[in-house]
C-alpha cells in the first residue's frame, strides 16, 4: 500500500529551526524533510547531520534546498527572523522581522505552494498575521505557534506545584504570545479538579504561590535568554507537536495564534487561543467561558497587539 508522502519546508535553521528538526527526525513524522536558509552552509551541515541519525529513527529524506521545493510541500514552517536580544520584547522585533517575512512568503507563493503555514518567529501573532496578508491564503491554512509553549510551562509549573504528571493538568495561556498573555484559572484543573476549588480548600500551592507561578511562565522566556542567549527546545518540541496534529489530521485542541472572527468579542486579529487543528489547519476555535476580568485581559492583549499592526505596511 502507497502511503502519501509528507513534506515539511524548513525555513530558518538556527537555533529553533534545528531544534524543530531534529525533533522531527527523532519522531519520524514525515517522509521528506528540506531545509531552506540564506545561509546555505548551515543547512547542508544540518542535513546531514540529522541524515546521520536515520538509522536510529525512521527513513526520512532530508536536504538543504530552496523555495522551489515548497511548491509541494504540506507544510511551511517558519523559524527564521531576528533573534530575541537580552533586553528586547517580542514586539520590538516587529520592524526587523516583517521586513524578512515579505521576502520570505512571496518567495513561498511563487513557487506554487498550496499548504499549510505554520509560524514561529517572533513577535508571533503579528508576524503570524502578516503571513496571512502577504500569502493570500485561506486564515485556517495559516497559523502560528501563538501560546502553545506557554501553555507548556505552565501546565509544567502547574504539575511540579501540585506533584502530579503535567500532562495530567488541563490549563490554558491565552493572548499574546509576550508580556501581555493570559493565565485562564477559570478553567485550569488537575484530573476534573478546578484549581481554584483547591485554592479555596487549602489544597496545593497559595494564591501568592499561584501568582508567582504565572509570572515565572510570562517570563520565562527572559530567564533561559539571559542564563543561554535564546531559547529553542521547549519551542522546537511545540512545533513537533503542532506538526503532528496538522499532519496525522488528529483534530487537537492546542493554544495557537489564530484569526479570530467575533470570538471572544475579537475580529480580525492574530491572538493565542485554544483551537482545533487537523489537515485542514485551524477547524474551528474553542470559546471556552472566561472570567470577566480574564476576558479584560484579553482583550487589553489584544489591543496591544492590534496597536503593533497599526505600524505594518503591507504594500
Amino acid at each position: 500500500m502507497n502511503r502519501k508522502i509528507s513534506r515539511v519546508a524548513l525555513i530558518g535553521s538556527g537555533f529553533v529551526g534545528s531544534s524543530y528538526a531534529y525533533a522531527l527526525v527523532n519522531q519520524g513524522m514525515v517522509n521528506e524533510l528540506v531545509i531552506i536558509d540564506v545561509n546555505k552552509n548551515k543547512a547542508e551541515g544540518d542535513a546531514m547531520d540529522l541524515s546521520h541519525g536515520i538509522p536510529f529513527s525512521s527513513p526520512m529524506k532530508i536536504w538543504a534546498g530552496d523555495y522551489s521545493d515548497c511548491k509541494d510541500a504540506d507544510l511551511v514552517v517558519i523559524t527564521a527572523g531576528a533573534n530575541q536580544l537580552p533586553g528586547e520584547t517580542r514586539l520590538d522585533l516587529i520592524e526587523k522581522n516583517v521586513k524578512i517575512f515579505k521576502t520570505i512568503v512571496s518567495s513561498i507563493m511563487n513557487s506554487g505552494f498550496s499548504g499549510i503555514f505554520l509560524v514561529a518567529s517572533n513577535p508571533v501573532d503579528v508576524l503570524t498575521y502578516a503571513t496571512w496578508k502577504i500569502s493570500g491564503l485561506p486564515s485556517e491554512r495559516v497559523l502560528g505557534s501563538g501560546t502553545i509553549l506557554d501553555t507548556a510551562r505552565f501546565c509544567f509549573l502547574l504539575g511540579e506545584a501540585f506533584q502530579v504528571d503535567s500532562r495530567s493538568v488541563h490549563a490554558y495561556i491565552m493572548g499574546e504570545h509576550g508580556d501581555t498573555e493570559v493565565p485562564i484559572w477559570s478553567q485550569a484543573s488537575i484530573g476534573g479538579k478546578s484549581i481554584l476549588e483547591c485554592l479555596d480548600k487549602g489544597i496545593g500551592p497559595s494564591q501568592e504561590e499561584l501568582d508567582q507561578i504565572f509570572i515565572n511562565v510570562r517570563d520565562a522566556a527572559y530567564q533561559i535568554i539571559d542564563k543561554k542567549g535564546a531559547t529553542y527546545y521547549g519551542i522546537g518540541m511545540s512545533l513537533a507537536r503542532l506538526t503532528k496534529a496538522i499532519l496525522y489530521n488528529q483534530n487537537s485542541i492546542l493554544t495557537i495564534a489564530t484569526l479570530l472572527h467575533g470570538e471572544f468579542g475579537l475580529k480580525d486579529i492574530y491572538i493565542g487561543v485554544p483551537a482545533v487543528v487537523n489537515r485542514a489547519g485551524v477547524r474551528e476555535v474553542i470559546e471556552i467561558c472566561l472570567a470577566d476580568d480574564e476576558k479584560e485581559k484579553l482583550i487589553h492583549s489584544a489591543n496591544i497587539l492590534r496597536d503593533a499592526l497599526e505600524t505594518i505596511s503591507f504594500d
